[in-house]
């Protein structure tokens, strides 16, 4: 049974054009390598996680995410500025088991 998470999780797309323009050229290069090396197989997939909001909202839904076992806060990229004031955003690029 798939949960509600896994669902909206799977039915996200962000094309890497779109994320190249917001992470640094240095970023977005460690990002592709590290996919490119991550062990790729028949079950697995990679999914991308953006989450967009105010600082402490995207701080606070890492730490929760932590809690919960889905990814540790070190795995999130850098709190990095929206063209909308006071606006942020963190990535989290990972495989998942899909069946």
């Amino acid at each position: 049974m798939m949960t509600q998470v896994q669902k909206f999780v799977e039915n996200q797309k962000f094309p890497e054009a779109q994320l190249q323009q917001y992470l640094s050229s240095e970023d977005f290069d460690a990002l592709i390598f590290k996919q490119s090396t991550q062990m790729r197989s028949p079950n697995r997939e990679p999914i991308k996680h953006l989450l967009i909001g105010s600082p402490k909202a995207v701080t606070s839904t890492i730490h929760y995410l932590q809690v919960i076992g889905y990814a540790s806060v070190g795995d999130w990229s850098q709190l990095l500025p929206t063209a909308n004031p006071g606006e942020v955003m963190s990535i989290l690029s990972r495989q998942i088991l899909v069946s």
